[in-house]
């Protein structure tokens, strides 16, 4: 940095902006009903890592199931699901 000039960081909250859709834990219960009416396991589920943005923001922890709720003007409302996990 050059000497007299000051940094400025902003501090953005990413869950606000228009393109990030919704991040939801799902509970105990939610994740064992979707489970079952898909007929699947969570190691079945698609993955999300635990270092994700809206994962960390949401604090969720690895085996957790994450609903993901994306609106589109041409698709509607469709919801997603994830499984945290490590690496």
């Amino acid at each position: 940095m050059h000497e007299g000039v000051v940094e400025v960081r902003r501090v953005v909250d990413i869950s606000k902006h228009e393109l990030v859709p919704k991040h939801e834990v799902m509970s105990e219960e939610e994740a064992k009903e979707l489970l079952e009416r898909l007929n699947i396991t969570k190691g079945q589920l698609p993955k999300i890592l635990k270092s994700d943005p809206m994962v960390q923001k949401i604090k969720a922890k690895p085996g957790d199931i994450i609903k993901i709720t994306r609106k589109s003007p041409t698709a509607g409302t469709t919801i997603y699901y994830r499984v945290v996990v490590n690496e």
